[in-house]
């Protein structure tokens, strides 16, 4: 079978059992901030095993893409060496929510390895949990497997847990030997050596792990590792096989990338390197790092995440980066990576559509990283180099741990690349200190997460304490207003001392969270931001300051109760501020139109990266390789206010996801959609998917006006716009500022064009006053071409030590090299005051580093000026606050000098 095949008797299989075929979830999970990337099959299901939300179906199959590159499940450093490790994986899975349990997961699971994908019965084994007699008993009588090939394994292997509390259960395991035909080996030897290759796990989910309270035993057995283990009341099955595994055994290879999901792209890289797959181990190792990498940095871009410096973004651009570095060394000297993602698409791009969608702008922006990396690489090598001649000149042979880290951290500069540079200059690495100041970093991030996780959680529970809290029903699509106590407050909750806690009610003058059972109140997602407003009843009012929703639709109103007060069960009248949501409103139709003429001036690559609806501005993110000519600029303006005003009435429709796609509706990438949609058109324009809050008649916006479009990321613009009344106060400050630079330049007369062109008479006028003053102050301070700047000698070196003209720092720096220049050899030092400032320059001739160090002279000086500062051995700068003492500091070049030269 090859892959797509196997893909669909996986699905077909389980469907005909009753099973609901789930799309793959996007990697970036949804509403679920303990995980970075989705890591397993399960994870999208989650809320429904812990009882948080009530599944569709109590039955699912589905093929997720997955991601594993850091925690517990971090593949990273395995990806290339070993043949099995990938970061990008897709794992086939079923899953019971409280149906099916043992029997029909192992009689499932049997019957499609051995009758639909005909692995024969002599060939697999399949392992328990040493205390799961029940499990055992059924691979016995379902299986006809001998005592011997059911094999009882103990914690470590076969008992799975979402953590160190919660859902957790014995697991068995489908193990396949690769090579018969060979004597058998011992289990642990056979499957180290990966002849016993592991390709399905099936959990069985049938305890809840608690502490034990105080007096109360802890359950026997390894598996309650010291707490209680008590039954759930819905037992449920979570399984996963690597589909990569799968198809290495059904294709009869050794490798996954020997299967035909990586031989085109392992085929096209090396053509490209113009080298053969399989004719070097080194290369080799270097080709299946960028075939596993390329696989995962798409569906990230596909999915919509831009490289960054921390998160997702940081994983994304690490793993890109990686692969560029790997492709060094197959000897790439220009961008790559990009030139295979076509590749890609034609391998994958049946089963995930969304790679074919995202083409072009992945292409863009894989280019323009690469691009910016190897960029990084040049410059972060030549600042390794001068870290290496600084401390050579001081004595020293070793780059520190901190300063490693910083070239790693801050430049982005690969520590492969710090440590080839070092070798070649024949100085050591800190190894230790570098990964203190790594694993620093690393925890410190960790506890950021931790603490950020553990109030949103505690929050959700508290408020929703248990699944049987339903979602709030949303009523604000046509209304604003809820009066006549038609709402109920069904949750009440506040801080004590920093952590959430239920109460009864919530008197005048606190801040806290309602939950109510019907809202007009819309809460931010997709973009838009939340409601604000008054909640009122008899006798009482809260102010709405902001409105939030959790993954079950369950909608938080985060009120500061102002009279009276308010109480659970109460019934209460709703208002949200009409001319806030009215705004928003207008924002949000806006960023429509907007996404619908960037495609049609720019191209169909054009697909949205974020965005932010607010009352006052909107904010829209786009891929595209480029920043906006005027004209396209103008271009994209013009159609938006065209659209406005033609005054088309806006559609609003719900159906299924399929009929909206099919319908041509613009999905997000990276959104999570429910089988019902709301559709929002703007006939003949645009046609996207959004729940969101818009106006009935794109005439109701008004104006829409660009204020600014600029690169967020590599491959990500923005474009900044104001509508209706915003836009309005925008232009007449605009026509007010213009009109006090008339006055204040003095170009009254005339029309717009003549006004321009006095203006751009005035700026020439004012550079060239700008260059004869800088002309004059270089002659000033250098005493024109004939003349010898005058210097003292400190024992036989020539210094000089100057207080020149104000001027800015680049100017500075010229004069003090000018200077050097003049001297020949030796040593400069000139300085400046300003209004409350000092700026001093050292400059050391090259003769001179390796005595005098230029950094150093400064950080001596500048603290006489009460500042700081650094630099090279042979330039340097510093700043002051202290002007006064400039003269001072200047006096003191001399003995600085001579101390260096006694060193």
């Amino acid at each position: 079978m090859n892959s797509s095949e196997i893909r669909r008797s996986f699905t077909d299989f389980w469907s005909a059992r009753g099973h609901r075929v789930v799309p793959s979830a996007p990697l970036v999970p949804h509403g679920d901030p303990t995980l970075l990337f989705v890591n397993a099959g399960m994870a999208p299901f989650k809320n429904y095993f812990l009882g948080q939300e009530k599944p569709p179906s109590p039955r699912a199959v589905s093929i997720q893409k997955c991601l594993r590159v850091s925690g517990k499940h971090n593949d990273l450093e395995n990806v290339g060496p070993s043949v099995r490790h990938h970061t990008f994986f897709e794992m086939l899975g079923n899953f019971s929510f409280g149906d099916y349990f043992k029997e029909e997961a192992i009689r499932g699971a049997w019957e499609l390895v051995t009758r639909v994908w005909g692995i024969p019965a002599a060939r697999l084994t399949a392992t328990v949990f040493e205390e799961d007699d029940e499990a055992h008993d059924l691979w016995l009588a379902l299986s006809g497997l001998p005592q011997e090939r059911v094999r009882r394994c103990g914690r470590e292997d076969n008992f799975w847990a979402m953590g160190e509390t919660g859902p957790c259960g014995p697991c068995s395991e489908i193990f396949v030997d690769l090579h018969p035909e060979r004597p058998p080996v011992a289990w642990a030897e056979g499957t180290a050596a990966g002849r016993y290759l592991e390709i399905w796990n099936l959990v069985f989910m049938q305890y809840d792990r608690a502490p034990a309270a105080a007096g109360e035993p802890a359950s026997p057995g390894a598996a309650a590792a010291g707490g209680v283990l008590r039954p759930l009341p819905k037992p449920s099955i979570d399984t996963g096989a690597g589909l990569e595994r799968v198809a290495s055994v059904l294709q009869g290879v050794d490798s996954n990338y020997d299967t035909d999901l990586f031989r085109p792209l392992l085929a096209a890289a090396a053509e490209l390197a113009g080298i053969r797959y399989g004719g070097d181990p080194e290369h080799d190792v270097a080709l299946r790092v960028v075939a596993d990498h390329l696989r995962a940095v798409s569906f990230l871009l596909a999915d919509g995440v831009i490289p960054g410096n921390e998160g997702r973004g940081y994983v994304l651009r690490r793993l890109l980066r990686r692969a560029v570095r790997h492709g060094m060394r197959l000897g790439f000297e220009e961008p790559f990576l990009h030139r295979l993602v076509p590749v890609l698409g034609e391998v994958m791009g049946s089963a995930y559509l969304e790679l074919a969608a995202t083409r072009q702008a992945s292409m863009a922006t894989l280019q323009a990283e690469e691009e910016k990396f190897r960029s990084t690489v040049a410059n972060g090598a030549r600042q390794v180099q001068e870290e290496i001649e600084r401390l050579r000149a001081a004595g020293q042979d070793t780059l520190p741990g901190p300063m490693v880290f910083r070239l790693y951290d801050t430049y982005g500069l690969p520590i492969d690349v710090i440590r080839e540079i070092a070798e070649e200059e024949r100085f050591h690495v800190d190894e230790a200190g570098f990964a203190a100041a790594l694993e620093g970093q690393r925890e410190q991030s960790r506890r950021a997460t931790q603490e950020v996780q553990s109030r949103l959680a505690a929050l959700r529970q508290v408020v929703r304490g248990h699944a049987d809290l339903a979602a709030t029903r949303f009523e604000g699509y046509d209304r604003t207003e809820l009066p006549g106590g038609q709402a109920e407050v069904v949750r009440l909750a506040t801080w004590k001392g920093g952590a959430p806690v239920r109460v009864a009610t919530l008197p005048a003058g606190q801040s806290g969270v309602a939950v109510l059972d019907q809202t007009v109140f819309y809460p931010e997602a997709g973009g838009q931001v939340g409601d604000t407003g008054l909640i009122a009843w008899d006798g009482g009012r809260a102010r709405v300051t902001d409105t939030q929703k959790d993954s079950a639709g369950v909608v938080y109103h985060f009120v500061e109760v102002e009279q009276g007060e308010l109480g659970r069960h109460a019934r209460v009248d709703l208002r949200v501020d009409h001319e806030l949501r009215l705004a928003t409103q207008r924002n949000h139709t806006a960023t429509h139109l907007l996404h619908a003429a960037l495609r049609q001036v720019l191209g169909k690559s054009v697909r949205q990266a974020g965005s932010l609806v607010a009352p006052d501005r909107l904010r829209f993110d786009f891929t595209y390789h480029r920043g906006l000519f005027r004209q396209e600029q103008d271009e994209v303006e013009d159609l938006v206010n065209e659209w406005i005003r033609r005054a088309v009435a806006t559609d609003f429709v719900t159906r299924s996801y399929q009929e909206a796609i099919a319908a041509g509706a613009m999905a997000l990438f990276g959104e999570k959609y429910g089988e019902r949609v709301r559709t929002v058109a703007v006939p003949g324009f645009s046609l996207e998917l959004c729940g969101g809050c818009h106006v009935r008649n794109t005439g109701e916006i008004g104006l829409f006006l660009i204020e600014a479009e600029r690169g967020v990321a590599s491959g990500v613009r923005r474009v900044e716009a104001v509508t209706g009344t915003y836009a309005l106060a925008e232009v007449r400050q605009q026509r007010t500022a213009y009109a006090e630079l008339v006055e204040r330049l003095g170009i009254h007369s005339g029309d717009y064009e003549q006004q321009l062109q006095k203006a751009e008479q005035l700026r020439q006028r004012q550079d060239e006053l700008e260059h004869e003053m800088r002309r004059l102050r270089m002659q000033l301070v250098s005493g024109g071409p004939d003349a010898g700047p005058e210097e003292r000698r400190v024992d036989g070196v020539r210094v000089l030590a100057r207080e020149v003209p104000p001027a800015p720092a680049g100017e500075l720096r010229e004069m003090a090299d000018a200077l050097r220049s003049k001297l020949g050899s030796g040593v400069v030092v000139i300085g400046t005051r300003g209004d409350g400032t000092v700026s001093l320059v050292a400059a050391v001739s090259k003769d001179l580093t390796p005595r005098i160090n230029a950094g150093e002279l400064v950080k001596r000086l500048s603290a006489v000026v009460g500042g700081r500062g650094g630099g090279r051995a042979d330039f340097a700068q510093a700043g002051g606050r202290e002007p006064d003492k400039l003269p001072r500091a200047l006096a003191d070049v001399e003995d600085a000098v001579r101390e260096q030269l006694a060193r």
